[in-house]
């Protein structure tokens, strides 16, 4: 029996399930004797061993042993008798299980799920037919839970480092209570940890009644047949005040901060506003309703000031629902109020009052500073706006054009990547959509003859900006653009990510050079649809980009579309086209760049590689664009440098194989089923400074693509002993094509444009 069963239920929760996950499997019970691990640090979190309020009523044990079991104090084992019967052998008590819900979710979560619980077998995973909502969730883990204590815990949230030890201990310190609660910080999309006002030393009902924020023993869990509501929201609310109330003096409280609540920007019932926050009245309606005199005594005291939190939260009371929500609590507070209760604060003696007049002047006194902040920024706003209507008042005037379609790729740069194939597609499918390309001043030159463009920032480029029905971008539009209703923005990114993207990138501020993220998420609000090449992809883009503006389209990446289409003929046409000679092996070398480093600066010395590989080989080198020429590429005959060279994909096309670093490249190259050679001579530094998903350099099926080397001897013998193609690293690049590369099949263009236009 383990000592925990970790229950999380999940429903679309793709970008945040995997921490969760992670942040259970990392718990391991200490050695015996040590200290629990710190959580992580966050400002004015109390941590302590123990808890407040215990009760003893067996001896004291010193603390858990090595495999999480607790043994008995010396001065409290008993005398041993003079015979002892054979026992058999006791096996080691598990820390934990994790039990994974899948409530029909719609996205990849299951998928997540089901990977973690085929490579864990701590990890079980449940499948429901049809989705339940969050507490009939619970309540199927709850059943098939094999634990001594129940800990559920939601899928965007994280288990601090050693929280299971130190429950684990705190429980047997206090005799194996019936319930056992602990304290939680929270941390929002910008990633500021905040500590929450709790009072841990005292009443255990003075906790938020959730479920997360506490254990309780699974036996003593059915006994009293305390199930989650079905109805959603606020399900835990009471079944976390009867597990208090029925353990009485076998609940108790745990000083210490064990879980990171995650407040999510869009998605969550605690961050989308509306009358469904009506519920958590309408529980506690039922909860007091049910309760004898005495338990309601108990319950009473933290109705109000936990109903005004609510009414006061902008992130679930709308002002169009505050009156009747005050006013629901003004008559739960009549229906319930024990006779010689007596309100403590001004606040309170209002809704005892029923008077939302009275209540509403003691909030203006209280939101003077805040009003005047709202008005500050509404300021700024309106001059945002006057600047705007100044460059294209008339044209927003106009009704939208259906048959007009705006594209942009890598900050106005020119006609390439995902939004290019789209255009091109989009011309064979919907011709009768005309397509207009953005492009900066100084890369006008880039435009093919015969495709329309606009330069940014001129009127003509606000007059298509405020008329196009479609606009596809693999970055974004300049000038502060508006977004009209009715206008679809498709989002193809450019990409899969390795390094950190969003909001992810804040924990590495080395490589966002002054990025305003305020600006990141208001871009990010503007997106209908959001391409994916992979699911690995959705779930990044979910979480570094949050909002419930867009919807994800797990399509493939229409840039891709060109390595199922082209032909061997087309293949050596490229090849002479770029100077690789008949018969020579063509090496793509094509680093990314580096945010703490300008300009190219290759790891590798081009000359003394191509010299000591022979002439077998030619190396085609390609620097980074944000890089500028490669100015450091030598001269020599079977070194080219076509950094220049407008279209990737041709480049790609051409090579036998590439050598990369970090580069998103590899995730496309693969595509092409060729070999893909990982040189990575500064990945410690590289992911210090820009943090990645994965361990690329792990030698995973699915993380490493193929032959690694970290040094520049490394790499040359890897050629030389001919141990970069071979049977293992074939087998490593299929692996990592099924992971990254599902939906690519050369009609991921056609996927798109139908379901952007009308065909």
């Amino acid at each position: 029996m383990p000592r925990f069963s970790v229950v999380v239920p999940v429903y679309r929760i793709q970008g945040y399930l995997r921490e969760c996950l992670e942040s259970v499997l990392a718990q391991t019970p200490p050695p015996d004797g040590a200290p629990d691990p710190a959580p992580d640090p966050a400002p004015d979190t109390p941590a302590s061993d123990g808890p407040t309020a215990l009760t003893a009523d067996r001896p004291t044990p010193d603390g858990p042993t090595p495999d999480g079991s607790a043994s008995a104090a010396p001065d409290s084992r008993p005398t041993p008798p003079t015979t002892v019967e054979p026992v058999e052998p006791v096996e080691p008590v598990e820390l934990f299980e994790l039990v994974v819900v899948d409530d029909a979710s719609p996205d990849a979560s299951a998928a997540i799920a089901a990977e973690y619980a085929a490579r864990d077998p701590r990890v079980r995973l449940i499948r429901l037919d049809r989705h339940t909502g969050a507490g009939a969730a619970r309540n199927a883990g709850a059943a098939r839970a094999r634990g001594e204590y129940l800990f559920f815990l939601d899928g965007d949230d994280l288990l601090l480092p050693g929280a299971l030890a130190a429950l684990d201990r705190a429980l047997t310190h206090a005799g194996d209570p019936e319930v056992l609660l602990f304290g939680h910080d929270t941390i929002d999309w910008w990633e500021t940890v905040r500590p929450v006002d709790e009072d841990l030393t005292g009443d255990p009902l003075a906790l938020a009644p959730v479920a997360w924020n506490r254990v309780v023993r699974r036996e003593f869990w059915h006994a009293h047949a305390l199930g989650f509501s079905d109805e959603a929201p606020y399900e835990d609310v009471i079944p976390a005040h009867r597990a208090v109330l029925l353990a009485g003096e076998r609940a108790t409280v745990l000083d210490r901060v064990c879980v990171r609540w995650r407040e999510r920007r869009g998605g969550s019932v605690s961050t989308t506003p509306g009358p469904a926050h009506l519920a958590f009245l309408a529980r506690y309606d039922t909860l007091l309703g049910g309760l004898g005199p005495d338990e309601r005594a108990r319950v009473f005291p933290y109705l109000t000031p936990r109903a005004l939190a609510v009414l006061t939260d902008p992130g679930r009371i709308r002002s169009a629902d505050r009156r009747d929500f005050f006013r629901e609590t003004a008559r739960l507070h009549r229906a319930h109020a024990p006779a010689d209760h007596v309100p403590r604060t001004a606040e309170e003696r209002a809704v005892a009052a029923g008077s939302s007049l009275a209540y509403d002047k003691l909030r203006k006194a209280g939101t003077r500073r805040r009003r005047l902040a709202v008005g500050l920024n509404r300021g700024r706003a309106a001059l945002h706006g006057r600047l705007m209507r100044a460059a294209y008042r008339a044209d927003l005037r106009r009704a939208l054009d259906p048959r007009l379609a705006v594209y942009s790729a890598y900050w106005n740069r020119g006609v390439s990547c995902n939004p290019a194939a789209v255009y091109a597609k989009a011309r064979e499918l919907a011709p009768h959509i005309r397509g207009v390309w953005v492009v900066a001043a100084e890369h006008r030159h880039h435009v093919p003859d015969g495709v329309e463009h606009v330069v940014e920032g001129t009127r003509r480029y606000w007059r298509t900006m405020a008329r196009a029905t479609y606009l596809v971008s693999n970055s974004g539009f300049p000038g502060g653009f508006t977004k009209r209703p009715g206008q679809t923005y498709l989002q193809t990114h450019h990409g899969t990510p390795l390094k950190k993207m969003g909001l992810d990138q804040r924990r590495y501020p080395a490589g966002t050079h002054g990025i305003s993220f305020s600006a990141v998420l208001a871009h990010a609000d503007q997106w209908d649809l959001s391409l994916s090449a992979n699911p690995h992809s959705t779930e990044v883009w979910e979480r570094g980009y949050p909002s419930t503006a867009y919807r994800a389209l797990e399509l493939g990446y229409p840039r891709n579309d060109v390595y199922f289409r082209t032909g061997p003929d087309e293949v050596e046409r490229l090849r002479a086209a770029l100077g690789v000679p008949p018969g020579r092996t063509a090496l793509l070398y094509a680093p990314t760049h580096r945010d703490h480093q300008p300009g190219f600066l290759p790891r590798l010395d081009l000359e003394r590689f191509v010299r000591a590989l022979g002439p077998r080989y030619v190396v085609l080198v390609r620097a980074h664009y944000r890089c500028g020429p490669g100015a450091e590429v030598p001269r020599h005959p079977r070194v080219l440098d076509v950094t220049a060279h407008h279209r990737v994909e041709e480049l790609c096309l051409a090579a036998d194989a590439l050598i990369t670093d970090y580069s998103s490249l590899m995730f496309d190259y693969a595509c092409l089923d060729r070999p893909i050679i990982t040189y990575a001579p500064d990945w410690q530094a590289y992911r210090l400074a820009r943090g990645t998903y994965f361990d690329l350099l792990s030698g995973r099926p699915g993380d490493t693509p193929g032959a690694v080397a970290t040094v520049e001897d490394e790499l040359i013998e890897l050629f030389r002993a001919d141990r970069w193609d071979t049977p293992a690293t074939d087998r490593l690049r299929a692996a990592f094509r099924t992971r990254f590369c599902p939906y690519d099949d050369g009609h991921a263009a056609e996927r798109v444009v139908r379901e952007l236009m009308p065909t």
